[in-house]
């Protein structure tokens, strides 16, 4: 029987509403409960994790890192299974177990953040420093539904620090100031946190600045110096386009009393630019606001959480200072030099293409790219106690994300009027899940269910050369009418019913022993890009791509939404106390039905291309295929040395082994990272903590051929690290790569970082395929941090 949509959403909001609305009763602690306080007290968790099926990182394993990068992404790598695409300075995509990007639900204190770029340039942990992290939990495949949703990789939780409140009849006032140094590239930056608490009332502010210029590789990766500007080269080891500045701040108030608080947090964040070496624009400037309400109440049966967000996006990108800027057919002074020019010449006046003597002549300075983001959300949780160390958890959630993408008229084929990459695009999510989390004797089991309707539409669009919204025609260059007119005369609007489940299992059957079994089912529906990047245009698609493989990419409006099923087992072995060793083993398997893969495209047939494109960039059009993921975690610790003179002795191994293919073509998947190891040996004597770390990755051979990725080497790199941490202060201090090894990053995507980005250049102009992103050569690096 067919539900209209409104139905739908009114089904949803109805069993939210009908189901928590009677459990609001008077909290469990009043004014007259003379329970007492600790000194300080921190509240509880904002966000809801079971905790079951999570890998977690506390403020003890973070604390290290943060002097190290400035981006939130990479302290994750150290956890089995977790690798990082690479992007800008600060925007790293974390990858799990092969899915990365929108595939996981990415929530920072409890919004939902999503990207607002046609590069996904502002990722979701852009949006929070390094240092401003306090916890992160991350689910792999199988994840509670209460965690999950839209998502078909698995989940990250990231928390930062909660509220803080004084005794009764007293106040408090705390803080904290830091700040790092990065001899590669330059690095440098601080961070500021101060806190004013009473009982009741706790008021806090938390500020981060970090720049860095250009990174070194550890050796020549490339054969060419310039840069498509004149007067501007790059020394062939340094890595384009991998400059950064950027700054966060928030103002947290919260409020307590009788087991109930309310908290909220303004947070801005303002980057001035943030270059990126794999893809051929950079960011110019992203403006974001955030708004985060939460209501939390401890209740006698349970828990009671509410939170409305809001967060606006104002995004801008353009040609940074390592690529070329002035485009244009035709000599200077009316033209730039065209696409063949190595470095393109100021030129003009600012024009469209036009023929002189025969010949055409343009002028074009940069390519000018706006979006405006808008995301919003609504989320009403419980848990509530049931007999026997049972908890039952039910909410519901609302999601409304709008997205506006533009690109002005900058002369000679952007021109005369505006590029309308998505215009109104719409986005809104309505889900409502039940969990039931049992404890029997030595099992315990987290069961659940999620129900989702996902609504899509977008306006009308038009290119460069008209400023209507045509229905029929043909005319712009690269067929910029005729793809509007397709675009235009199709319905936009789609909507997704999709369902989760999920059962996780542990069960202890010694002291010295654990098995963990996980089944799910997980849906996601195609984000806006892949639904509605309309142009077949080589030089518009090219500007449509969140892999960073440097192909142009066009959106499918007949995508259907993944649904990936997964099943893995975990088994852990340690020592009855749990303190001296432990060993875990983690196998799995994932089929995705309808996994948004691509096939090469042919503007001018407007059809897949009947002869691929061989080891060189192309075009590519987003299409539905079946596929497969599977693979092998590893992590091992052992305790080797306690209470000698040296300190306590312990030494870690992570191993992450994935393979991704397409069962439709037998094509191998995108960015999957190689067979890799992580071994570790640290020391801790009183306040002074040391490690020599080995990082070891394979060869990547298994690559996707449709999209010409390439190939890398297998490396090895030595890393050493230094802190001493006392009550009120600390200092850091480490080498990352001691070797200076010279290696290929294999997830760091195609080299664009330099020269006539725009397009696909002639020969010997750049960028060609064929050079990966390189990793960072050896770094030395410094921190300090001071409490008060």
């Amino acid at each position: 029987m067919f539900v209209p949509p409104g139905a739908r959403r009114a089904s949803v909001v109805a069993f939210v509403t009908a189901t928590l609305l009677p459990l609001c009763p008077t909290p469990a602690r009043t004014a007259d409960d003379p329970s007492p306080l600790e000194e300080v007290v921190v509240s509880a968790r904002r966000i809801l994790t079971p905790g079951l099926g999570a890998a977690v990182l506390d403020a003890n394993a973070i604390s290290g890192d943060r002097a190290r990068t400035s981006d939130t992404a990479s302290l994750l790598a150290a956890l089995p299974g977790v690798s990082v695409y690479g992007a800008g300075g600060v925007s790293g995509l974390p990858s799990i177990r092969g899915l990365a990007d929108d595939r996981l639900r990415t929530q920072v204190d409890g919004m939902d953040v999503a990207a607002s770029c046609p590069n996904h340039m502002n990722s979701p942990l852009s949006y929070i420093d390094p240092t401003a992290v306090t916890s992160v939990d991350v689910y792999a495949g199988v994840s509670p539904v209460s965690v999950g949703g839209d998502s078909i990789g698995g989940s990250i939780v990231v928390r930062s620090t909660d509220p803080v409140f004084s005794a009764p009849g007293r106040s408090l006032s705390t803080g904290e100031v830091g700040t790092f140094l990065r001899s590669d590239g330059e690095g440098w930056g601080g961070n500021l946190a101060a806190t004013f608490a009473t009982e009741t009332l706790s008021v806090g502010y938390a500020g981060s600045y970090a720049t860095a210029n250009n990174y070194r590789a550890a050796g020549d990766f490339r054969d060419y110096t310039f840069t498509g500007r004149t007067g501007h080269t790059l020394a062939r080891d340094v890595v384009g386009s991998t400059a950064y500045e950027s700054g966060n701040q928030s103002v947290e108030i919260a409020w307590r009393r009788d087991g109930q608080m309310i908290d909220f947090t303004y947070g801005r964040q303002d980057i001035p630019y943030e270059n990126y070496p794999n893809q051929r624009m950079d960011m110019t400037e992203n403006v974001s606001s955030q708004y985060n309400l939460a209501y939390t109440s401890t209740l006698d049966w349970g828990t009671l959480r509410a939170r409305a967000y809001l967060q606006d996006v104002r995004h801008e990108m353009d040609f940074g200072s390592d690529k070329r800027f002035w485009y244009g057919p035709g000599q200077p002074p009316t033209g730039s030099g065209g696409d063949s020019a190595l470095n393109g010449t100021p030129c003009s006046p600012i024009s469209g293409t036009a023929i002189v003597n025969g010949k055409p002549v343009g002028c074009a300075a940069g390519m000018p790219m706006k979006t405006d983001g808008s995301n919003a959300g609504l989320s009403l949780s419980a848990a509530i106690a049931v007999a026997d160390e049972s908890v039952v958890r039910i909410g519901g959630e609302y999601r409304r994300y709008r997205l506006d993408d533009w690109w002005s008229p900058s002369g000679a084929g952007m021109w005369p009027y505006a590029f309308q990459n998505l215009n109104d695009g719409q986005r809104d999510r309505y889900a409502a899940y039940g969990e039931w989390e049992i404890k029997r004797d030595r099992w315990t089991h987290v069961m659940g269910v999620r129900f989702e309707t996902v609504e899509m539409d977008a306006g009308p669009v038009h290119g460069y050369n008209l400023d209507s919204y045509p229905t029929t025609g043909i005319g712009g260059l690269g067929n910029q009418t005729r793809d509007a007119a397709l675009f235009n005369s199709e319905s936009h609007a789609r909507s997704d019913d999709n369902w989760d489940l999920s059962w996780i299992a542990r069960f202890t059957p010694s002291a010295a022993s654990s098995l963990e079994f996980g089944l799910a089912q997980k849906t996601r529906s195609p984000n806006l890009y892949e639904r509605y990047a309309w142009s077949t245009w080589q030089m518009a698609a090219l500007m449509n791509n969140f892999v960073g493989d440097g192909n142009g990419y066009v959106g499918n409006l007949d995508l259907s939404p993944e649904v990936a099923r997964t099943v893995s087992i975990t088994a852990g072995l340690h020592d009855p106390d749990d303190t001296r060793w432990n060993v875990t083993a983690t196998p799995y398997y994932t089929i995705v039905r309808d996994y948004v893969d691509a096939v090469q495209w042919d503007s001018n047939t407007n059809a897949p291309r009947n002869v691929l494109v061989v080891d060189n960039f192309t075009v590519l059009r987003f299409t539905n295929a079946e596929a497969r993921l599977y693979g092998l975690d590893l992590s091992a610790r052992h305790r080797l040395e306690t209470g000698s003179r040296i300190g306590a002795l312990a030494t870690q191994l992570a191993v992450s082994y994935a393979r991704g293919d397409n069962l439709d073509t037998g094509d191998d998947l995108y960015n999957i990272m190689p067979l890799n190891a992580k071994l570790s040996l640290s020391q801790q004597r009183g306040a002074w903590r040391n490690s020599v770390e080995g990082e070891f990755v394979a060869a990547k051979d298994q690559v996707s051929a449709v999209r010409n990725e390439m190939r890398t080497a297998g490396y090895g790199l030595l890393h050493v690290r230094s802190s001493y941490e006392r009550e009120s202060w600390g200092v850091e201090l480490g080498i990352e790569n001691v070797l200076d090894r010279l290696y290929d990053s294999p997830l760091g995507g195609a080299y664009v970082g330099q020269g006539t980005t725009m397009t696909i250049p002639p020969a010997p102009n750049q960028p060609q395929w064929g050079t990966p992103v390189p990793g960072q050569g050896r770094s030395i690096y410094a921190g300090a941090r001071l409490k008060f």
